[in-house]
């Protein structure tokens, strides 16, 4: 099957974050059956969204995992000038959501398993795909905890978010909570009748504006941009009328951290400032990615690309999980990140066969050695 058939196929399955994924699964698995090739699916707690993971070559050999993930962020946009799960190509554009982000690398791998699977590869390549990444990287923990049970300890990871197929070495980590308060309706009149529960944010909500300020000019990363962690509230909710005592509200707060830099330590902060009738949860964490500039994964990916890895990049993968997971990580993938989450997001067909070219050149390189 061409890249693009399976591109086509994979952006046809709706496969919205926070929603079951049994369909697309299905699809992966059977795709890699039909080349021999056994899929683990991998339960979440949720029940209804499940890992995938398959081994090309000897399991018991230390090799290689490629890891993309299946979900796709929402695509409620008016700007969409077609169905967004039904892909169409205009002037070498393939558009539909997660063509870029990140469906297409999915397809060039699914597209290469034919050819890696007549080389009788001596070292394994294994695909692992998550679900649930667009919430914070909540899928891929499940598949971790049996990865030991799954291959031999990997020699490293491939993850292939959007990096114009250029290898990136680091990301920032990110931790986000949601801070909610209760209160006690009322007419604004008599608010000593009442319990306002936005003013019972308000605390928190000051300790993060304060938070976000003093990180400017704390631990610093020139390869970032900005060169320091970084601290947001993206959400408030809350309140009916002006006249009306607000019963209940709530802020979401994220924070991105640069490497040597825990992400939940960041809030604490707003955890102290929060009172005992605030409650607080933690809606996604992940660690930052950091390789170092002399691991065997550098030179690999730069002679496989043919392109200078990058430093490092502010937006954060499922990488800093299989790194933390105790297997070295390196980011590159087809595509531009500036493209994810938009209407109208596009692989182009040169894009996509690019990545492909790129996965089998892996698979040769690994026959060669």
């Amino acid at each position: 099957m061409s890249p693009e058939f399976l591109l086509a196929r994979l952006v046809s399955f709706p496969s919205v974050v926070g929603r079951p994924n049994d369909a697309i699964v299905g699809f992966v698995r059977d795709h890699l059956a039909e080349h021999g090739l056994r899929a683990h699916v991998i339960a979440g707690p949720e029940g209804d969204r499940s890992n995938l993971f398959a081994t090309i070559g000897p399991a018991d050999m230390p090799g290689f995992i490629l890891s993309g993930h299946l979900d796709v962020v929402p695509a409620d946009e008016p700007q969409w000038l077609g169905d967004p799960f039904e892909m169409r190509e205009q002037d070498g554009k393939l558009i539909g959501r997660g063509t870029c982000d990140m469906k297409g690398f999915v397809a060039a791998v699914l597209s290469a398993v034919p050819d890696l699977v007549a080389m009788d590869l001596p070292v394994p390549i294994h695909l692992a795909l998550s679900y649930d990444e667009e919430a914070g990287c909540r899928g891929v923990p499940h598949l971790l905890r049996q990865l030991p049970t799954l291959c031999a300890p990997a020699l490293g990871c491939i993850v292939g978010e959007p990096s114009n197929l250029t290898p990136v070495l680091r990301h920032k980590g990110k931790a986000a909570i949601r801070l909610s308060a209760k209160g006690l309706s009322g007419h604004s009149s008599r608010p000593d009748l009442g319990s306002n529960a936005i003013h019972k944010l308000a605390a928190p909500l000051s300790a993060a504006v304060a938070a976000a300020a003093e990180l400017q000019d704390g631990a610093q990363d020139a390869r970032f941009a900005p060169p320091y962690s970084t601290l947001q509230v993206g959400i408030m909710r809350g309140g009916q009328a002006v006249n009306i005592i607000p019963e209940s509200a709530e802020i979401e707060i994220e924070a991105r951290a640069i490497p040597g830099v825990e992400p939940e330590r960041l809030l604490d902060p707003i955890r102290m400032a929060a009172g005992a009738d605030v409650e607080i949860e933690l809606l996604s964490s992940y660690p930052p990615l950091s390789l170092p500039d002399d691991h065997l994964l550098v030179p690999l990916l730069a002679e496989l690309t043919g392109r200078q890895p990058l430093g490092a990049v502010s937006y954060g993968t499922e990488a800093g999980l299989f790194q933390q997971a105790g297997v070295p990580s390196i980011i590159c993938g087809p595509g531009d990140i500036a493209r994810a989450h938009k209407p109208e997001e596009f692989l182009t067909r040169e894009e996509l066969h690019a990545a492909r070219d790129f996965v089998l050149a892996l698979g040769r390189k690994l026959v060669r050695a």
